[in-house]
């Protein structure tokens, strides 16, 4: 039941809905134009992706560059990769977590990766 006992403003429901997704765009669109690094073997190789997951630079020392173990220099690279991604995972938790709990709660959103 409703407070008061009567039906819901429509209207209101409607503009609070509407809000919402205004400031879950905006959100999102924040996140799309926010970087964030991840780095590994102490610096030597450097990551950078958007909020969003997106690759947007690499940045490899010299020093970590062994032409006869290029396997090491691939993890290096990987664990980078990982290491942004997962700052830009807890930026997207930070900006759109509040965001899903006002929608019901942080699961089933769909596009939304929590």
């Amino acid at each position: 039941m409703f407070p008061g006992g009567g039906q819901p403003n429509m209207q209101q429901l409607l503009q609070q809905a509407q809000k919402m997704q205004q400031d879950l765009q905006r959100a999102q669109e924040e996140l799309a134009n926010t970087e964030v690094d991840g780095q590994a073997g102490g610096g030597l190789v450097q990551a950078t992706v958007t909020g969003s997951g997106e690759l947007r630079a690499l940045r490899i020392d010299p020093k970590a560059v062994d032409p006869e173990d290029t396997e090491t220099l691939a993890d290096l690279i990987v664990a980078a990769v990982h290491a942004a991604n997962e700052n830009a995972q807890a930026l997207q938790q930070q900006k759109l977590g509040p965001l899903a709990q006002g929608l019901g709660g942080g699961t089933g959103i769909p596009g939304l990766p929590f």
